[in-house]
């Protein structure tokens, strides 16, 4: 059984101190260098946005943090600037183990659309290769952990399971953004719905 292990997005912005800080960020990764040995293949994302990302409120003006537009038709959640090509908020976090990391996916590269997904971008249409990579290597386990529960994680669980990997959630090597106010417990539950295994590290 090919067990793959997906890390989300532990970069520094998304830690205490960064751009766009999840709550507790960096207490995942002590959990997450714990087990990242236990899998077969071990993938790594990251967010690299060029600076004028259509996803910065930045870019729109008038246009604030967390405010929502329509994009081409989709629903596209407005961010401070993060993790920009090239950044030390880009990087991952600095005790995060990459040494294991066999693959790093880095998503969210153009200018005009973002991406949560590891999978696919927000238009939900084009693809970041992943999944190819994970059928050409014979895949048949995904685990994912990282941030934010309920985006890019979120995003990346549910789309590996409509790829046809069987798929976990490492909930307490996750820590969400819970914007607006519910919105872990929510994808948790969809998640759940969609045959998306919820674990803990231990059970590993």
């Amino acid at each position: 059984m090919m067990k793959v292990l997906l890390i989300i997005d532990v970069q520094n912005d998304f830690c205490p101190d960064g751009a766009l800080p999840v709550e507790g960020g960096n207490e995942i990764v002590p959990v997450i260098n714990s087990f990242i040995w236990k899998f077969n293949r071990v993938v790594a994302t990251q967010d690299w946005h060029s600076a004028d990302q259509i996803s910065f409120a930045s870019n729109h003006k008038g246009k604030k943090p967390f405010d929502e537009i329509d994009l081409n038709g989709y629903r596209q959640t407005l961010w401070p600037d993060h993790c920009v090509q090239g950044s030390s908020g880009a990087d991952f976090h600095p005790d995060l183990n990459t040494i294991l990391v066999d693959l790093i996916v880095r998503k969210g590269t153009s200018a005009d659309v973002d991406s949560y997904s590891a999978f696919l971008e927000n238009d939900r249409i084009t693809k970041t290769g992943l999944d190819g990579y994970l059928t050409s290597i014979g895949a048949s386990e995904v685990y994912l952990c990282g941030l934010a529960t309920d985006f890019c994680v979120y995003y990346s669980a549910m789309d590996a399971r409509t790829f046809g990997f069987k798929t976990a959630v490492i909930i307490d090597a996750c820590r969400g953004i819970d914007v607006p106010a519910g919105n872990v417990a929510r994808v948790i539950r969809e998640m759940q719905n969609a045959g998306i295994r919820i674990i803990e590290s231990g059970s590993l």
